[in-house]
């Protein structure tokens, strides 16, 4: 297929090349045990899930079986695409009325009991691997099982994070104990345990969806939540369910991209994609301003579209078929000029956020696994529920308190979602299966990715490696691979640039070369993780 080499007189990896199966994840365990489920016969989902087992152990920041989660799988042999829901509701009994009369006000704080929505990803996960999977859910469960009992090693840029966050970590008493054990963050090298966590595991090993949504863990989940202030109920957690949902899609080039629907925002993906697919990138050089400079535009568009229609498509009407035809796009377009910038017409109602995990994982079938687990911010609420060890996630605080917004908070809805899986096909045969790390960057994450590879031949690990940038809010924020002329250049057109702290987000993907019937893989090197190939 004909993708440059990277020039190896720097630093840098190179892409894996594979026959047999595939898969990418941020953590290096978390693909060697996948690799691993894959070489014992298992198929895509076994590996993808046992991945993300693995990873809602080894980091602990970013996904945990107190989060959510979101897939897209390719079945090879009917090429239909497949889309999974996994996403909490908020509590039946939660409403703007009765938070307001407990004086939450304005918006709902993130280390609150109220930011928790009711944790779904279990359940998406148990029937994943009852529908697709070929190995008992006991089988899956055994590698994360065992790091949570005998312990992992933390890895670099997890332990910075881990660094970062001990304000967060001393709030609640029993998130203290597990994670700032004799009072102290985890360090590169050191050793982490969680034996309660294992414990959780183990019944959701033996019992199935039913281990964790019902019996000691339920309880245990509920009574930490409730001693809080919380309103979660055990018929909350009885009544989480994952959903198949109808994938949504849209082209770029020839190239059709797939995402899940609403109340994700995967369809402010398509928007970027499809508003950047009017211009000849053949005629821009991929590291200038004028390309960081349209991607910016574009975001800029597409993110006004977010903070005005995206939410539960069960609560409000999300006009997604509207936003992505061509005769709306090409007007949106019309607003992108080369030599100026559009003036921000949004203003972001939603917290920053950078923590979650993707996986791809391709079997030797070509079967495709998209998969993204989350618990939002890093360390989620920061709350722990003692006897279970289970982490919460506080995607409930992307909600607002508005009453006529979209996105209000109402009892038994789902919060808009930043998590997006993504999954390409070309000429009816898989072409990448992919996903950007990173919060609110994801959408514009993915547009980048693909652009690399599409509009400029790159392979998956150049794809990822490449320098990003990001507008949100009034700011373009750089990296520090963006070099110090093109951000002069950015500010001559009219940008507020800013070079950012820390990278935007990770990134796997996974791409099918139908010419010799091989995979190349990458891995985001803002991340701990790696591709392997069988």
């Amino acid at each position: 297929m004909g993708l440059k080499m990277r020039n190896i007189h720097f630093p840098g990896r190179s892409p894996v090349y594979s026959l047999d199966g595939m898969v990418a994840t941020s953590h290096p365990l978390a693909t060697k045990a996948a690799i691993d489920k894959l070489s014992q016969g298992g198929n895509a989902m076994d590996a993808a899930i046992t991945a993300a087992s693995v990873l809602a152990v080894v980091e602990p920041h970013s996904t945990g079986v107190g989060g959510d989660l979101f897939c897209l799988y390719f079945p090879n042999d009917t090429k239909k695409v497949i889309a999974m829901n996994a996403s909490g509701r908020a509590p039946a009994e939660i409403s703007v009325e009765k938070l307001e009369s407990l004086g939450v006000k304005n918006s709902i704080p993130f280390l609150s009991p109220h930011s928790v929505s009711i944790p779904t990803g279990v359940a998406g996960w148990v029937k994943l691997i009852e529908d697709h999977g070929t190995l008992p859910i006991k089988e899956i469960l055994k590698p994360a099982i065992h790091f949570a009992r005998e312990g992992y090693i933390v890895a670099d840029v997890i332990a910075d994070v881990w660094k970062r966050e001990v304000e967060k970590l001393v709030t609640d008493e029993d998130c203290k104990n597990l994670f700032l054990p004799n009072n102290q963050y985890l360090k590169a090298g050191e050793i982490h345990y969680q034996p309660k966590l294992a414990e959780t595991f183990m019944n959701i090993a033996e019992n199935g969806r039913k281990g964790f949504y019902e019996g000691f863990v339920a309880k245990d989940m509920v009574n930490k939540l409730n001693s809080m202030g919380g309103l979660h109920t055990l018929d909350d957690f009885a009544a989480a369910e994952a959903n198949y949902v109808e994938p949504i899609s849209a082209t770029y080039r020839d190239v059709e991209v797939f995402e899940c629907p609403p109340n994700g925002q995967g369809v402010i993906a398509l928007m970027i994609m499809k508003l950047l697919e009017g211009f000849n990138f053949n005629e821009i050089e991929y590291d200038s301003a004028l390309r960081i400079h349209l991607q910016a535009e574009a975001t800029k568009i597409a993110f006004s579209h977010r903070s005005h229609y995206l939410a539960d498509p069960e609560f409000t009407d999300v006009p997604v078929s509207k936003l992505l035809s061509d005769s709306y796009i090409e007007n949106l377009r019309k607003l992108i000029k080369k030599d100026s910038c559009i003036e921000s017409t949004y203003k972001s109602d939603l917290p920053q956020h950078d923590n979650t995990v993707y996986i791809s994982v391709v079997d030797q079938n070509n079967n495709a696994v998209s998969l993204i687990n989350s618990i939002f911010h890093s360390f989620g609420s920061g709350i722990v529920a003692p006897e279970s060890g289970v982490l919460f996630q506080n995607r409930g605080a992307s909600f607002v308190l508005e009453p006529n917004h979209p996105n209000v908070i109402v009892g038994g809805k789902r919060p808009m979602h930043t998590i997006i899986p993504a999954l390409a096909v070309k000429n009816n045969k898989p072409f990448l299966s992919f996903g950007v790390m990173g919060g609110h960057y994801q959408p514009m994450g993915q547009a980048h990715v693909l652009s690399n590879i599409i509009d400029y031949n790159m392979d998956p690990q150049a794809s990822l490696d490449c320098p990003r940038s990001f507008y949100f809010d009034g700011v373009l924020e750089c990296e520090k691979g963006v070099s110090n002329e093109v951000n002069k250049q950015l500010e001559v057109i009219g940008h507020k640039v800013e070079v950012c702290e820390l990278p935007h987000g990770g990134g796997q993907v996974i791409q099918f070369n139908h010419e010799n019937s091989s995979l190349i893989g990458g891995s985001d090197p803002r991340k701990d993780g790696c591709a392997l190939g069988l």
